[in-house]
């Protein structure tokens, strides 16, 4: 349970795709040490990704993170997320692995607006240059 990350061979590419997995608190613990070392590097290449169009696959992780954000609104009733404690963070997840169907259902349904926003941003981001 304590593998976050797990690789795919596509087309011959090596992938880090992330695991829809409950994280244990050493897992945590291990994830934010490494977030800490790489933050920075992560910021300045989103920075630069965020210049170019996204392409659809990353349209659709949005879309999908969206999802997961409204289920985590619903669920929690009006709390925050970092208000929880670990445990109550490892109940939310255990909660949303379960809903997995239902969040690919609102991503679906999220995912013109998602490219209606990225249409808008990009015809902004024109304007400014």
């Amino acid at each position: 349970m304590n593998k976050v990350w797990k690789i795919c061979l596509k087309n011959g590419q090596k992938k880090r795709k992330k695991m829809f997995e409950v994280l244990s608190i050493a897992a945590r613990k291990k994830l934010a040490r490494t977030m800490k070392m790489k933050g920075k590097m992560i910021a300045r290449k989103r920075a630069i990704a965020m210049k170019k169009k996204a392409s659809p696959a990353k349209l659709k992780t949005r879309a999908q993170k969206k999802a997961v954000d409204l289920l985590v609104q619903k669920i929690l009733k009006g709390r925050k997320r970092s208000d929880l404690g670990q445990a109550g963070k490892e109940e939310l997840e255990k909660k949303l692995k379960k809903k997995t169907a239902v969040i690919k259902k609102i991503a679906k349904k999220l995912l013109p607006q998602i490219k209606k926003a990225e249409s808008e941003r990009m015809a902004k981001k024109g304007e400014q240059e």
